[in-house]
């Protein structure tokens, strides 16, 4: 790597896009990189760095070979620096954390003024996701740029029934998606993330995503939030196998409300982020669901996890999901669901023994509230559903009393406030 690294002195925007046996994909995600430095940027020295955890199916060549087709439909006429491209293996914890790492400190190391790290299966990225992603860390100011996509309703059931709500709630920040994966970044704040020790931790594996995020809401970095349009990968059935993802996602968000405990409880509502772009409608793609399946598995794990539910769940909690599991038409109120998630946040805080089957036990429960989601927001367009989101994420905040109450070990309330159950009454 050194070498390689060597052979180029300077930059001033770098381009990261870390991949894993991506071949088919990333060429287009480099193509789209390198018209966006040159068309948005050609002042500046850009170099793209594709940071490979061990592909065997070509994905170096393909980055390596990638050219930028019709350019001259694409780029402006002017001036145009060279865009250098490198194609690096990472070392260290298996995962996307070490490919980031790799990709922060070389950014550093050649005095990068702007960074953006972009997924390498993107079918939807564009040269304008470059300019979205770069010019608000290089000319206004940022130092994180987190994405603002079109998505089916039904694509990041994970993102829209649990990270986004709760991330709002705990540090006040109104950043869509937190997962996203597509950023940009100052170089000020990668010198904070490279300096960090988390990168030895299990964050390097999971929990990347939301460790950026978390860190630059938590450390009062500036942030926003930049509209880039429809993200095409392949979406999946939310009623596939997820336990995985959750189990990663919810673990080092858990993990780092232990770390900003401090933090979190002081926090109270929730503020807008600044938006970049333009906000236009969009087709995306549509995204099959089956709930039939979704609900089988909510049910069977009331049944074959009950000792664990009764561990962490609050009694009534519990007894509440075992009554409307019995419910001909299940819908699961958003007070009950917030509650789920609370106790588990707690449960994790106060047990570091069994995490893991903590964890993977919630899967049957979000399974059980993306189908009452689906079922109510069938009929839906866009904008109703995120209005409907939005009362989900109230609640959460109108409800953060009674995290703070449990992660404490007090008892939990008698009742929930009162107008929370107006919130969710029909």
């Amino acid at each position: 790597m050194d070498e390689n690294v060597a052979s180029v002195r300077r930059a001033d925007i770098v381009i990261g896009i870390p991949s894993y046996n991506n071949a088919r994909t990333i060429g287009h995600v480099v193509r789209a990189a390198n018209a966006g430095l040159l068309k948005y940027f050609p002042q500046f020295d850009g170099l793209i760095i594709n940071s490979d955890g061990g592909s065997t199916d070509g994905t170096a060549k393909a980055v390596l070979e990638a050219q930028v087709e019709d350019s001259h439909l694409l780029l402006l006429e002017t001036p145009k620096k060279p865009v250098n491209r490198l194609s690096v293996p990472y070392h260290g914890i298996p995962g996307k954390g070490s490919a980031f790492r790799n990709i922060f400190e070389i950014a550093l190391r050649l005095g990068a003024k702007a960074c953006a790290v972009v997924d390498s299966d993107l079918r939807s990225i564009t040269p304008e996701w470059i300019d979205l992603l770069i010019r608000p860390v290089l000319l206004h100011g940022y130092d994180l740029v987190t994405p603002y996509y079109h998505r089916h309703k039904y694509d990041g059931t994970i993102t829209n029934n649990l990270v986004y709500p709760l991330t709002r709630a705990l540090y006040g920040k109104r950043i869509r998606q937190p997962i996203g994966g597509d950023f940009g970044l100052s170089a000020r704040l990668l010198s904070i993330y490279t300096t960090r020790n988390d990168w030895e931790s299990d964050v390097a594996r999971y929990g990347i995503d939301i460790w950026l995020t978390t860190l630059a809401v938590v450390e009062d970095f500036k942030v926003c939030q930049s509209v880039l349009g429809a993200k095409l990968h392949d979406p999946k059935d939310p009623g596939s196998d997820l336990s995985a993802m959750l189990m990663q996602v919810m673990g080092s968000l858990f993990a780092l409300m232990e770390e900003y405990e401090d933090r979190w409880p002081d926090v109270e509502g929730s503020a807008p982020v600044d938006l970049f772009g333009f906000r236009y409608d969009v087709g995306v793609e549509p995204v099959a669901v089956t709930t039939s399946r979704m609900l089988d598995q909510f049910r069977h794990g009331l049944d074959d996890l009950t000792e664990i539910y009764e561990e962490a769940l609050e009694a009534r909690t519990f007894q509440q999901l075992r009554e409307l599991a019995g419910d001909s038409v299940f819908l699961l109120p958003d007070e009950v669901w917030v509650r789920v998630v609370y106790d588990f946040a707690c449960r994790f805080h106060r047990a570091p023994v069994g995490r893991g089957q903590l964890l993977r036990s919630l899967t049957p429960l979000y399974m059980g509230r993306v189908a009452s989601m689906v079922e109510e927001t069938r009929d839906m367009g866009p904008q109703d559903f995120e209005e409907r989101m939005e009362r989900a994420c109230r609640i959460f905040e109108e409800m953060k009393p009674y995290l703070i109450q449990r992660w404490n070990g007090a008892a939990p309330l008698e009742e929930e406030p009162k107008e929370v159950m107006q919130e969710v009454k029909p």
